[in-house]
């Protein structure tokens, strides 16, 4: 739009020139084409308007903002609209302890007081979208910016407002996807009301008084001893009675013996026995009775 201005300045030089006297006035009618040429190019860029992947341009004419969105990709319009910009890719805001993490330099975490009083330090990032429909209510009522404003502002008292809820242990262990759903829904819910579209909350960290820390620690220490002792004992109660069972199969066994063989049976086995030695092609054997009646058998051997 600045080129046509220059071209309407030039044209209307250029007509001054054509009143002024000689030689003055011979160059009016060059400087009134070119003042025109100027102005109509000046149009005619002013009106071809390219918006670039991954935004929209919101329309504001005379400082009114158009409901009408320009997406991605040429377009065609009023010379004399100015066009704003929106990114609607997703979009991070960190808020850390680290200095070096989040987007404001320095600490940044998120100190917050638990339900029995005591100081809980959170990281948290927000993943974020404009609402394409939602840029010139975003331009009119917040302004540009919107990430300032709305998502750091709606982030941290979202999760303030919820942490009092909850213990200081639990927010560290049990209770931490519970405690980050609700801070979701809640800041989504904030969100849309202004035109953004809340992709994901994410709790990177939780940090807890050093001597609520200490304490946690000792107790996982000692629940784990318990649990420790409680496998050592019941293996050795396994043990136990592993051996109980093999001592009341022994007593068993033993019992079966002294109940069911009688001398003749014993014998009768001896015989047997000293019977496959006797054929065996690898002994000689010398067999010379005994005054019981049982054999004994001699090897050269």
């Amino acid at each position: 739009m600045f080129l046509a201005i220059v071209g309407i300045v030039i044209l209307f030089v250029g007509v001054m020139l054509k009143r002024s006297p000689e030689p003055a006035g011979r160059f009016g009618g060059i400087v009134s084409v070119v003042g025109v040429i100027i102005a109509v190019l000046g149009l005619v860029l002013s009106s071809v308007k390219v918006i670039d992947s991954g935004k929209v341009g919101v329309q504001v004419l005379f400082g009114k903002v158009q409901p009408d969105v320009l997406e991605s990709g040429l377009h065609i319009v009023n010379p004399l609209v100015d066009i704003t910009p929106f990114d609607v890719r997703t979009q991070n805001y960190t808020m850390s302890g680290q200095h070096t993490e989040g987007d404001v330099e320095g600490d940044d975490a998120i100190r917050v007081l638990s339900s029995d009083g005591l100081e809980v330090t959170a990281d948290l990032t927000v993943l974020f979208k404009v609402n394409p429909d939602k840029a010139p209510y975003i331009l009119q009522n917040i302004g540009l910016d919107y990430v300032k404003n709305i998502v750091r502002t709606v982030s941290r008292t979202a999760i303030r407002d919820n942490a009092v809820n909850y213990a200081a242990v639990d927010l560290y262990s049990v209770k931490r996807q519970e405690f980050q759903n609700k801070i979701n829904q809640t800041i989504s819910v904030s969100f849309a009301k202004r035109g953004l579209e809340l992709q994901q909350i994410l709790i990177r960290n939780i940090s807890l008084p050093p001597s609520v820390k200490a304490s946690i620690e000792s107790k996982i220490n000692a629940e784990q001893e318990a649990q420790k002792m409680t496998f050592v004992l019941q293996k050795e109660r396994q043990e136990a009675d592993r051996k109980r069972v093999e001592a009341q199969g022994i007593a068993d066994y033993q019992k079966i013996l002294s109940t069911g063989l009688s001398d003749k049976q014993l014998q009768y086995e001896s015989i047997k026995a000293q019977k496959e030695i006797a054929l065996s092609p690898n002994a000689k054997v010398i067999i010379i009775g005994n005054n019981k009646g049982t054999p004994i058998l001699l090897s050269d051997k």
